[in-house]
């Protein structure tokens, strides 16, 4: 029988702050700007993991993604 891994148990939301948090650096603080300014707008957005580990928000249909790379938060 398989272990279910820790990633599966988390919500998406809990994952998203775990990698706003293990960034640490410029592009952990710009990810969190994004999610706030996200969720002001639209309370009712819904939160997802999706494609091994990128943070989407999505309200009937999906409005962004958070990905994070070296040199840049898009």
């Amino acid at each position: 029988m398989e272990k279910q891994s820790t990633k599966d148990t988390k919500s998406p939301s809990q994952l998203i702050d775990e990698r706003i948090e293990e960034l640490g650096d410029w592009r952990g603080q710009m990810l969190s700007k994004v999610r706030n300014l996200i969720r002001q707008v639209d309370p009712e957005v819904v939160e997802e993991w999706k494609w091994r580990g990128t943070p989407v928000w999505s309200h009937d249909g999906m409005i962004c993604t958070g990905e994070t790379y070296k040199n840049v938060v898009r």
